[in-house]
């Protein structure tokens, strides 16, 4: 399972919304389930940063 929060631990080096976006497409070829377990801190995160973390991984 992967989740939002050991993403953001482990990469440091991400610096927005969109970065992390693109890291979650790539991992979600190698994970089955995705749990979003905390609300990622970057200035640009939307308001449906759910639903487009959810549609990435999906």
């Amino acid at each position: 399972m992967l989740n939002l929060s050991e993403v953001l631990i482990e990469h440091h080096e991400l610096q927005n919304f969109d970065q992390l976006v693109e890291l979650i497409g790539q991992k979600s070829k190698n994970e089955r389930f995705f749990r979003m377990d905390v609300r990622p801190s970057f200035p640009d995160t939307p308001e449906n940063w759910e639903e487009r973390l959810e549609a990435t991984f999906y």
